[in-house]
């Protein structure tokens, strides 16, 4: 071969290599006589869709694909309750299964999928033995119903768990009979329970390394041991563990094979997450200027799970005040630190440094505090403190100084869908703090409620009907002898858009003024999405403060509207609002929030 014929073959040979990717050019579904539920499974289960939307249509890949979708589509239609039914996949016109591997070719033109459903089967007998005691069976396990695989499953599943539920934790099917009438278009079904003994929990073995004691493994859990066995303590105790946030992974199951004395042991193994960890915030108004929040939490802080967490907040940088305010929080949590009473407490004690700098007060304050938190359940939280809080305040009524023993509590019972964004659902958080002054006269307590509705509607609840409520009330102490902080305000992006921040307050004459021993906020907000992104509001405000201790006697109103803007990202929305006030004389002008999250 001359040197020119050798690279002319050559630059074939590179053409052949090089060339297009192998393409599917038609799949094509036939399924006569089929609904179109069952046809969209159908097509959302096949494994050939699946390649074809993934780009992998080699000959190899679409050969492997139609030898799998044999099964599933079976398995789709007797989900459906059709027995009989045939599946035929040609590639280019022979069929999927005649292909012999050797020959499997190298592109594939056509695909064509036909699935003949057949007759639908109805259950005759549908029977599952022994069953304990107010075991829920699926309702379409029955004699005359619709006989659905997925049914004869969740029966079986059903039985298992309504034994576990008494504490059998090794209830089994012992024996299954199903027979398919194809005359009749009937299957007869027939399941044996074994129940096994009952059993009670046994030891907590970890199976796992860690760098958590095993004591405090076993403490957290919470596991009865002694007790009869309970499938829902064992998710309760996987719960306790994943909320610490030590763990990244927990798996707790039971041993394969019970102890003599009738316990059955659990088998705990934990992946650790990464015990440290940083975060940075940022929100920004037009009047109140940029807030920067920091922290830094260690997880596992001293062995046992602890979490420790530092907070550090500088806000009101902006230039309508020369001073700022700050803030730092040191709090350490000791998860079931009261186990022997319950292990869904938490022992906490915190230390607050702050100095505020208000529009209607200055005050720097140091608190130490500890306390007990609860979960009650899954929507109900509470928490019982004692306090200690000194602080010194310079505003209207002069320079003074306090120093409180405090009973902090709270109660937060919330419903909502999702924290982030949530579009139906109620939340509900109340604040109940009695105070001793130990150096003078002003005793008494102070309440915080708040209150917020959800009602999405429309296409895929793409509408929402948002509403606040705020209560507050100072009880007790007169208002010279309340330490500011514990008065309350109106205005600004946690109460009233569109009004300067803490601009309502109560009128003492001569230019003077103080917070108002009593509070109501009213927000409402409808949102609508806008594509798969974006979300529009329009919302309205209005807060009143009043110098009493029960809203709606002598105080004043204002109120704010406007409009705002929601971009959906991982982490929640990010939050753009332009607001101007609607009434009252406290404040001109519109006014621009950025945040993150929803406003409530």
């Amino acid at each position: 071969m001359t040197p020119r014929r050798r690279h002319a073959a050559l630059g074939i040979t590179l053409a052949l290599v090089t060339g297009p990717a192998a393409a599917l050019d038609d799949l094509e579904y036939s399924t006569p006589g089929m609904n179109e539920d069952l046809r969209a499974d159908i097509k959302a289960y096949s494994a050939l869709s699946a390649a074809e939307n993934e780009e992998r249509v080699t000959g190899q890949d679409i050969v492997a694909a139609a030898l799998s979708d044999y099964g599933i589509l079976i398995e789709t239609l007797y989900d459906a309750g059709y027995y009989g039914g045939t599946v035929s996949i040609t590639i280019d016109g022979r069929e999927a299964s005649d292909i012999p591997l050797l020959e499997t070719p190298g592109t594939v033109g056509k695909v064509l999928v036909r699935v003949d459903q057949g007759p639908r089967f109805d259950f005759g007998r549908a029977v599952i033995a022994p069953i304990a005691p107010e075991t829920d069976l699926p309702d379409g396990f029955a004699t005359g119903e619709v006989a659905r695989a997925g049914v004869v499953g969740d029966a079986a599943d059903a039985g298992i768990e309504g034994w576990r539920q008494l504490g059998h934790a090794k209830a089994e099917i012992a024996g299954e009979q199903v027979t398919a009438d194809h005359r009749a278009s009937r299957l007869d079904v027939a399941m044996t329970l074994a129940p096994g003994p009952r059993l009670t929990f046994g030891a907590l073995r970890s199976i796992s390394d860690s760098n958590v004691r095993n004591a405090a493994r076993r403490r957290i859990a919470g596991l009865p041991t002694g007790e009869v066995f309970d499938p829902d303590e064992v998710d309760d105790a996987v719960r306790r563990l994943t909320t610490t946030g030590a763990f990244s992974t927990v798996t707790l199951r039971e041993a394969e094979t019970p102890n003599a004395d009738g316990s059955l042991d659990m088998l705990l193994s934990v992946e650790d997450a990464k015990p440290r960890r940083i975060g940075f915030g940022a929100e920004v108004s037009s009047l109140e200027g940029l807030a920067l929040t920091t922290y830094w939490l260690h997880r596992n802080f001293l062995g046992g799970a602890e979490r420790f967490r530092v907070d550090a907040e500088v806000s009101d940088i902006s230039n309508q005040t020369d001073q700022i305010d700050a803030s730092l929080t040191a709090r350490l949590e000791i998860p079931a630190a009261v186990a022997i009473w319950d292990p869904d407490t938490t022992a906490y004690f915190q230390f607050e440094l702050s100095s505020e700098n208000e529009p209607a007060y200055l005050a720097n304050s140091v608190e130490l505090s500890a306390g007990i938190s609860r979960r009650f359940s899954d929507e109900l939280t509470g928490s019982l403190g004692l306090g200690l809080r000194y602080s010194e305040v310079d505003d209207d009524l002069g320079y003074r100084d306090f120093l409180l023993f405090t009973v902090p509590t709270s109660l937060t019972w919330d419903r909502r869908d999702d924290d982030l964004d949530p579009k139906s659902g109620w939340y509900a958080d109340t604040d109940f703090t009695p105070f001793v002054n130990l150096t003078g006269s002003g005793n008494g307590a102070r309440l915080y409620s708040d209150m917020r509705g959800y009602y999405g509607f429309g296409a895929d609840e793409g509408t929402v009907l948002a509403g606040r409520l705020q209560v507050g009330s100072v009880m007790g102490p007169e208002l010279e002898d309340t330490q500011p902080e514990y008065l309350f305000y109106s205005g600004g992006a946690g109460s009233v858009r569109g009004q300067p921040y803490q601009s309502l307050t109560v009128d003492l004459g001569d230019g003077d003024e103080t917070g108002g021993r009593s509070f109501l906020g009213l927000s409402g907000e409808l949102r609508q999405d806008v594509g798969d992104n974006f979300q529009m509001v329009a919302f309205a405000d209005a807060g009143f403060i009043g110098e009493g201790t029960a809203p709606g006697g002598d105080g004043d109103w204002h109120s704010g509207a406007g409009l705002g803007l929601r971009y959906k990202t991982g982490i929640g929305p990010l939050r753009v609002d332009v607001a101007g006030p609607t009434s009252g004389d406290t404040g001109k002008g519109v006014q621009l929030y950025i945040g993150i999250g929803q406003a409530f």
